[in-house]
C-alpha cells in the first residue's frame, strides 16, 4: 500500500468535508443551532450554480461569487423570520423546523429537476493535475478544493479573532442576555452568522457540483460527513472542524485501500470512536 498516496487523496477528500462542516460548526458555534436541512442547502447551491452557469454561460467559480450572495441572504432570511422564533434552551423545536425545511427542499428540488444526475461544467480543471514526483499526481480541483477550505477557516477564525462583528458573535454565543445590554441585537447577529454560514455552504455546494454529480436526494449523506467531521474535531471549533474534516477524509482513504466497500465504514467507525473516547471531540475549544 502507497501510505504517502492515501494519506494525500484523503487530506484532499477532506478539504471538501470541510467546506461543508464549516457552516454546520458556524451555526452551532454562535447559536447552538444543529441544522438538519444543512446537506439540503448545499445541494440547493449546487443547483443555483447550475442554473447561473448555464443561464449566462458562465463558469462555476465565476458564477460562486453570485450563488454565495445569494445564499447569504437566504440565510439571513431564514433566521431573522423563522429560526430565531423557535431558538432556546430547547433543541427539539430547531431540530424539528430544520428537519422540515429539509424535505421540504428535497421534494421541491426533485418536482423542479427530477432525479436526475446533474453537474457542475468544470472544463479542464476536472480532469487537470500537478505530479508530485515519485509517480503521485494530484487533481487541481481536489486540489483548489483544500486550499479553498483552508482559506474559508483562515477567513472565518480571523473574522471571529480580529473583528468587531466577531468580538459581537463571541458574545451572543457566551451570553446573549448580557450581549443584549450593552446593545448588541443578537436576532440580527444570528441572522449574520446563518447568513455567513450559508455563504460557505455555498462554496461547498459548488465544489461539490464540480467535482461528482449530484441529485436532489443527497443532502443527508452530506449532513452526517459534515455533523461526523465537526464532532471529531470539536463543537463549536472552525480549526478543529477543518482538522476532524481531513481526518474523516484520511480513515476513508485508509478504508478505500482495503477495499471499495471500507472507505465510507471507516470513517463512520472513527466517527465512532471520537465519540466513545472524546466526547467533546478531539481539538474542542469553547469558541470558534
Amino acid at each position: 500500500m502507497d501510505w504517502l498516496a492515501v494519506v494525500m487523496h484523503g487530506t484532499l477528500a477532506g478539504g471538501g468535508y470541510a467546506l461543508f462542516a464549516i457552516g454546520l460548526s458556524l451555526a452551532y458555534g454562535v447559536m447552538r443551532l444543529v441544522n438538519i436541512a444543512h446537506g439540503d442547502f448545499i445541494v440547493l447551491a449546487a443547483y443555483i450554480a447550475l442554473v447561473i452557469a448555464v443561464a449566462l454561460g458562465l463558469h462555476p467559480l465565476l458564477a460562486l461569487p453570485i450563488v454565495a450572495a445569494i445564499m447569504f441572504g437566504l440565510g439571513y432570511l431564514l433566521q431573522r423570520t423563522v429560526l430565531n422564533r423557535v431558538l432556546g434552551t430547547d433543541i427539539l423545536p430547531p431540530l424539528l423546523v430544520t428537519f422540515g425545511l429539509a424535505i421540504i427542499l428535497q421534494n421541491g428540488l426533485l418536482e423542479v429537476f427530477s432525479a436526475d444526475a446533474r453537474v457542475l461544467p468544470a472544463g479542464t480543471l476536472a480532469t487537470d493535475s500537478v505530479r508530485l514526483g515519485s509517480g503521485l499526481a494530484v487533481g487541481l480541483l481536489p486540489l483548489a478544493t483544500l486550499m479553498t477550505a483552508v482559506a474559508c477557516t483562515f477567513g472565518l477564525s480571523w473574522l471571529f479573532r480580529r473583528t468587531r462583528l466577531g468580538m459581537a458573535f463571541r458574545a451572543t454565543s457566551d451570553d446573549p442576555h448580557t450581549a443584549q445590554l450593552v446593545g448588541i441585537k443578537d436576532k440580527h447577529i444570528y441572522a449574520l452568522a446563518m447568513g455567513i454560514a450559508f455563504a460557505v455552504m455555498a462554496v461547498g455546494g459548488v465544489f461539490m457540483g464540480m467535482r461528482a454529480s449530484f441529485t436532489p436526494d443527497l443532502g443527508p449523506s452530506y449532513l452526517i460527513y459534515s455533523f461526523e467531521a465537526v464532532v471529531i474535531g470539536g463543537v463549536g471549533s472552525i480549526w478543529g472542524t477543518l482538522a476532524g474534516a481531513i481526518l474523516l477524509g484520511i480513515a476513508q482513504g485508509v478504508g478505500y485501500s482495503f477495499g471499495p466497500g471500507w472507505g465510507v465504514l471507516t470513517g463512520h467507525i472513527v466517527f465512532l470512536l471520537v465519540l466513545l473516547f472524546r466526547p467533546a471531540g478531539l481539538f474542542s475549544r469553547s469558541q470558534p
